[in-house]
């Protein structure tokens, strides 16, 4: 196998310009408005709770438009992501917006040699683990990072959501591993998950699931201590078109019988002593 690395940072180096200039992102928010939040991290806000005086890294941030909400909660932010292309539009929209936000450079697997140790939390966003091979080496990677007490904060798409076909309008129908497997599932076609007027050229990507049993074991065995799961029965973006309705939040639902399917889930956990 070509090295999934370099094929997925060509994919998403390809992306960043046409994803910070899509209204399906709130870059023009985030900039006229100093109170705004991103959808993803307004979803969760009761939840993420006071983070005044706090320090956090966003692994995996892409182009930084939670790591800026994240800043605006009060927390110290660091974003960390592989691609340069998605940073030099996070550090865009981050002086923009006036936030200050450190970003670094690096695969999540190297974070704690790039980022330094010792935050009070993790954030991890939605369509960040599929990315990844190796969920254990995650997990080892979030408890390296956090001081003793920190906590992991992760709201993700559902593994049973990302083992559907999402080519079906018809009927959900699981065509993928829910499991996590040695061999990708290898993608290839143009566009976004977001509406551009950019033609995107054909990109190759190779994703991997993640049962949620792999996900709080892996935690667990890296001296985690799960403080919280919720499954919910919407997704911030159309993952299921033909299928889904948008309401005001941003968030999307089944059509037809939406407790039929969990689509995301918000998962908190801290680091043992």
């Amino acid at each position: 196998m070509t090295d999934y690395r370099d094929v997925n940072l060509a994919h998403w180096n390809g992306r960043a310009a046409a994803h910070a200039a899509s209204p399906d992102y709130p870059v023009a928010r985030l900039v006229s408005d100093p109170s705004a939040l991103s959808e993803v991290v307004e979803f969760d806000r009761e939840l993420l709770g006071p983070l005044d005086g706090q320090r956090g890294i966003h692994l995996q941030c892409h182009i930084g438009t939670d790591t800026v909400s994240l800043s605006r909660l009060g927390a110290t932010m660091t974003g960390l992501d592989f691609s340069d292309k998605s940073l030099e539009e996070a550090r865009t929209i981050a002086a923009r917006a006036n936030a200050d936000v450190r970003y670094v450079q690096a695969d999540v697997y190297d974070a704690l040699a790039v980022a330094g140790d010792g935050y009070d939390f993790v954030f991890t966003g939605v369509g960040a683990l599929l990315w990844l091979p190796d969920i254990a080496r995650w997990a080892r990677v979030v408890a390296s990072l956090l001081r003793p007490g920190g906590r992991l904060f992760l709201r993700e798409g559902h593994p049973m959501l990302w083992a559907l076909d999402d080519e079906r309008t018809d009927a959900l129908v699981v065509k993928y591993p829910y499991f996590e497997v040695k061999e990708p599932m290898v993608y290839t076609g143009d566009g976004s998950y977001v509406r551009t007027d950019v033609e995107l050229k054909g990109s190759t990507s190779y994703e991997w699931n993640h049962g949620l049993g792999e996900v709080i074991t892996a935690l667990l065995d890296a001296g985690m201590t799960l403080t919280g799961l919720i499954e919910h029965r919407s997704v911030p973006w159309d993952a299921l078109p033909g299928q889904m309705y948008k309401t005001p939040d941003g968030e999307y639902h089944l059509n037809e019988n939406p407790d039929r399917l969990p689509l995301t889930y918000t998962l908190q956990a801290i680091r043992t002593a």
